[in-house]
């Protein structure tokens, strides 16, 4: 059994490869009558897109979306929606090598463990390629939210920081960091300029915020909002960790510095704080949804690294080709699309059972 499907009543599957002729996703269950079109969907894969600076991967993808199937006159007709998005900038010859070993870091011999078989042409299902195709479903999704603003950024390159204090939102799309904090910004471009001269690359951590969910969605025990947001996030190639709210933070703290005190509201509670990321037992609690998410440095780096052929030989293996000194940088656009898929998910789910 091959697992390429998440949700329960909002679901999407993805298919394809890196260097396959194109990628995309189905989603099934999204409601009728939404208003939808291809123009639409593209600004979140334009976000997401390679190649548009010096601090991502080189290849020149144009990630235009097609829409084949789902919608009838700029509507979702209650079908499936089909979403394809055409490779064509492949080099699968910077390859060539990895055929004969495998990359350390990389999913190479997991795959071939499992499988017996691997498409060694940019990692095939492992590839951060794959991403496109899950954040053109995560507009679909937002279509089925429009109550729901989501914005997700970098808050940290390399074990460096941003400083709160210099938080300003409308920083965000003008540096190419997806960087909230202007200084911290320019901090990382020299960082990460150094890094990716010198062939190697770093990890980055995403915060992500949802604001106007309503208080209600998720379930006890085993429908939890923030284990479906946890999978989600983990389930992103490249990803070792998720953070609810405070997440681990949260083990330092007495009681009284973790509640989140309540007061009246004029329609509903008015909180002090918000250390448990707007999830309490599972179910949201109307506060803003926070996560955090921690990308690994990009495996894919010119250092020769000790690895064995897959004929158990010892060998030594760098990787050629075009590769993202920190793929973290592009993960916002990502985590923002699960985010999206996970939220629309649970209104459907809270709409069935609750009415």
């Amino acid at each position: 059994m091959s697992v390429n499907t998440f949700g329960r009543l909002l679901r999407f599957t993805t298919w394809g490869e890196s260097h396959g002729p194109a990628l995309g996703a189905v989603v099934d269950g999204c409601p009728p009558g939404l208003a939808i079109t291809e123009d639409a969907l593209q600004p979140f894969l334009d976000a997401r897109r390679p190649g548009q600076s010096r601090f991502t991967t080189q290849r020149q993808e144009p990630d235009q979306v097609r829409i084949l199937s789902g919608t009838f006159e700029g509507r979702t007709t209650g079908t499936p929606i089909s979403l394809m998005i055409e490779n064509v900038d492949q080099r699968s010859k910077d390859y060539s090598e990895v055929a004969k070993a495998y990359r350390p870091g990389h999913a190479d011999y997991a795959y071939d463990a499992k499988y017996g078989f691997r498409d060694y042409r940019g990692g095939g299902r492992s590839s951060a390629r794959e991403t496109a195709a899950r954040v053109a479903a995560g507009g679909v999704a937002r279509l089925v939210i429009p109550e729901v603003s989501i914005s997700a950024y970098v808050v940290e390159i390399g074990g460096d920081a941003i400083d709160y204090r210099n938080f300003d939102p409308s920083q965000i799309a003008r540096n190419p960091f997806f960087c909230p904090d202007a200084v911290a910004a320019q901090r990382w471009t020299e960082q990460v300029d150094a890094v990716r001269k010198a062939g190697s690359s770093v990890g980055a951590v995403i915060e992500c915020v949802a604001t106007g969910v309503p208080a209600g969605w998720g379930a006890p025990l085993y429908g939890k909002l923030d284990a479906d947001l946890a999978a989600a996030m983990m389930g992103i190639n490249a990803v070792k960790g998720v953070e609810i709210g405070d997440g681990f933070a949260a083990a330092r703290l007495t009681g009284e510095e973790n509640a989140d005190p309540m007061r009246p509201g004029e329609t509903s509670p008015s909180f002090d704080a918000n250390h448990a990321g707007g999830i309490a037992g599972g179910i949201s609690t109307g506060q803003p949804v926070m996560v955090r998410v921690a990308f690994k440095p990009t495996s894919s780096i010119l250092t020769p690294q000790p690895t064995i052929t897959r004929d158990g030989e010892a060998t030594e293996l760098f990787t050629k080709g075009r590769h993202d000194p920190c793929v973290g940088i592009r993960g916002a656009p990502v985590v923002e699309a699960m985010m999206a898929l996970v939220l629309a998910d649970h209104k459907l789910l809270h709409r069935g059972q609750c009415g």
